[in-house]
């Protein structure tokens, strides 16, 4: 597996771990619609949260949720009108991002709720 695929599945792992320690329900983890992914579905009471978790080793290029583009949020969007579908979900949804920062032996985590709209 390369470095950061590495990386990445070691973020989604904390990110996971983050979110059942709120006490959010994780229901999904890479789920796939064509070639957009969505890193991990949950349930936070009631509202289905599609969360997309970026990790870095740094920020010398800018924080990882900055690398959130416009692009990935529409494929995030897309990816998720598909999953309601599928589920017929029909209640509140929202769209967080999980940033990591890793540093040599720690790591920071922010919990961006709400963090774009479609």
């Amino acid at each position: 597996m390369a470095e950061h695929n590495k990386l990445g599945k070691k973020g989604e792992d904390l990110a996971s771990d983050f979110l059942k320690h709120k006490n959010y329900s994780v229901i999904e983890r890479s789920w796939h619609y064509k070639h957009k992914e969505i890193d991990i579905i949950a349930f936070d009471n009631d509202v289905l949260v599609f969360v997309e978790v970026k990790s870095r080793t740094d920020n010398y290029w800018g924080n990882p949720e900055e690398f959130v583009t416009k692009r990935k949020q529409k494929f995030l969007i897309e990816a998720a009108e598909q999953y309601i579908n599928e589920q017929k979900f029909s209640g509140e949804s929202r769209f967080d991002i999980i940033a990591i920062t890793f540093g040599k032996n720690d790591h920071k985590i922010e919990h961006i709720e709400n963090a774009f709209y479609p």
